[in-house]
């Protein structure tokens, strides 16, 4: 199953990629907002696995928004491939990763237009992204896939200079720049990737690979993260984990790149489609 937010509605994606309307489709059971679709992720679940998919209708990429367009929490893992850690000066993490929060605002669909912070070196972390089914509290790693609504591309946009500065890194700040968290295209539901816990990623900036890895080398798996994430917090219906990046960013390149005005990034996870985020300066315009 693949679930679209196609101007603030809940649409299904069919192979062909049409979209098929959920509340007109399930004769309002479900829909149309997403976040009452995660609420009842189980009975929605089950309704789209014999959904009627012969009305689809073809829809404009630029009008999809956020999969999961209001969660509570947006969760972010940091350093969660080995040859990241070591790029960006670290040690591997012996346990759980580092976890900050990115904030709502930072929230997008997968094609934006994002503006560049004055005085900044905004950087990519091209991340598989788990959107969270159902209330989850001390769950057993072995039936942490349970949980999970299914997953998404997402990219971790971080701006380095406000992540960095100060007597202690702002992690949080500095990735949530209006913009800097966009996901999509489509949330894909676990039983329809060929292998779940192993993802392919790939960046790039310009046409130029800056990222390209697999979600089978992440430190720490999914089901082992939502594990251990929620026997510390609870994890809401619809919540957002970035579940980290692997290497090639622009902080551990040398010398060091960031984006500039004018780049476009292209980000793809396979079975799961891409993000496109173009950059402009600040005076040029406000994100959309």
């Amino acid at each position: 199953m693949r679930l679209a937010n196609l101007d603030g509605r809940a649409q299904l994606i069919t192979d062909d990629e049409r979209a098929v309307d959920v509340h007109k489709a399930s004769d309002g059971k479900f829909g149309p907002e997403l976040a009452a679709i995660y609420d009842n992720w189980a009975a929605f679940a089950g309704w789209a696995k014999g959904a009627d998919l012969t009305d689809a209708v073809e829809f404009d990429p630029s009008s999809l928004g956020a999969p999961s367009p209001s969660p509570r929490q947006i969760l972010a893992v940091g350093l969660n491939y080995a040859e990241h850690a070591q790029e960006s000066g670290f040690d591997s993490p012996n346990g759980l990763p580092p976890v900050f929060p990115k904030f709502l605002s930072s929230l997008s669909g997968p094609v934006t237009k994002v503006v560049l912070p004055d005085g900044g070196n905004t950087d990519w972390e091209i991340e598989l992204v788990v959107v969270i089914g159902k209330q989850a509290d001390g769950v057993a790693e072995g039936d942490a896939w349970d949980y999970v609504a299914g997953v998404t591309a997402g990219q971790d946009i971080s701006e380095r200079v406000i992540q960095l500065s100060g007597p202690a890194p702002q992690f949080g700040l500095g990735k949530s720049y209006p913009g800097f968290a966009p996901t999509g295209p489509y949330l894909v539901s676990p039983d329809a990737l060929p292998d779940r816990n192993d993802l392919h990623l790939h960046a790039e900036l310009d046409g130029e690979t800056v990222q390209d890895g697999s979600t089978a080398k992440l430190i720490v798996p999914v089901a082992t993260l939502i594990a251990e994430l929620s026997a510390i917090i609870t994890l809401y219906p619809g919540d957002i984990i970035f579940t980290g990046t692997p290497e090639g960013v622009g902080l551990g390149r040398k010398p060091q790149r960031f984006i500039q005005p004018g780049e476009t990034l292209v980000s793809t996870i396979d079975g799961i489609g891409e993000l496109k985020q173009t950059f402009v300066a600040a005076e040029e315009g406000s994100t959309s």
